[in-house]
């Protein structure tokens, strides 16, 4: 086994194994405190779906629903398209836990057109024939920047020069900032080594997301506001550019 693979696992089993040790202790005398859960009811509508540097469909509604409990999340993420019939459909699973800065997690992604099954069935996880893809993550979040790493650990990962899994993985810097009254992030992200899970085909390091995010509130009323967000997205990987624009709608 290859000094890569074995360092990829590692990483997956800390992973796994610190977020699960928190579900367990995530409880109190053995009940939840209702007082104490918080849930998220919310959603974007998009002009484009750009994910990570890369062009994944059309505008699109994109759903979230979750939970938390003293820094233990569970969350569902969701795209579907509205002007195309044919983009992707979507549904990821999030498990995360944060401390502090620090924060950790585990994503079951989900799309109808991975290629493992050409049916696109939800409920078939066969290591060789699955939609889904399951990654770890790990970062920590400096107040000033951001700092998070992903890694692909099971099922429908891309594969590297040799044929073999890819443990497909990409890391980025965050670093937010406020201008005239406006929220802004500016963004670094790349892949560190070959998959042909990002951009069609990465054969190395590659910088694949380089992105300014701007975020105001848009009053409709004394009492209702609007989030409105703007983000310009270029991929030097791809040499590829996208401009998009979307609302954020919650309680």
């Amino acid at each position: 086994m290859k000094l890569k693979e074995i360092v990829m696992k590692k990483i997956v089993l800390f992973a796994m194994g610190i977020v699960m040790s928190m579900t367990a202790f995530a409880q109190d005398d053995g009940e939840y405190r209702s007082s104490e859960i918080e849930t998220t009811i919310s959603g974007n509508i998009v002009s484009q779906y750009i994910w990570r540097g890369q062009d994944l469909g059309n505008a699109a509604i994109q759903p979230t629903l979750g939970v938390a409990y003293k820094g233990l999340s569970l969350s569902a993420w969701g795209n579907y398209g509205i002007t195309d019939a044919a983009d992707t459909k979507e549904l990821d699973l999030t498990l995360s836990y944060t401390i502090g800065g620090f924060n950790i997690g585990i994503t079951d992604y989900w799309t109808d057109n991975a290629g493992g099954d050409p049916d696109g069935r939800y409920f078939k996880y066969d290591a060789h024939g699955t939609n889904h893809v399951f990654e770890a993550n790990i970062g920590y979040d400096f107040g000033f920047a951001s700092l998070q790493w992903f890694t692909n650990f099971a099922g429908k990962d891309g594969i590297n020069k040799n044929g073999k899994r890819a443990y497909s993985s990409y890391f980025e810097a965050a670093v937010p900032f406020k201008l005239a009254s406006v929220d802004w992030t500016a963004t670094a992200g790349a892949v560190p080594y070959a998959t042909d899970s990002y951009n069609g085909w990465t054969s190395g390091f590659a910088v694949t997301n380089l992105s300014l995010k701007a975020t105001k509130d848009i009053k409709v009323t004394d009492t209702f506001s609007v989030p409105l967000f703007g983000e310009l997205v270029a991929n030097p990987c791809t040499q590829k550019a996208y401009l998009v624009l979307g609302i954020t709608l919650h309680p």
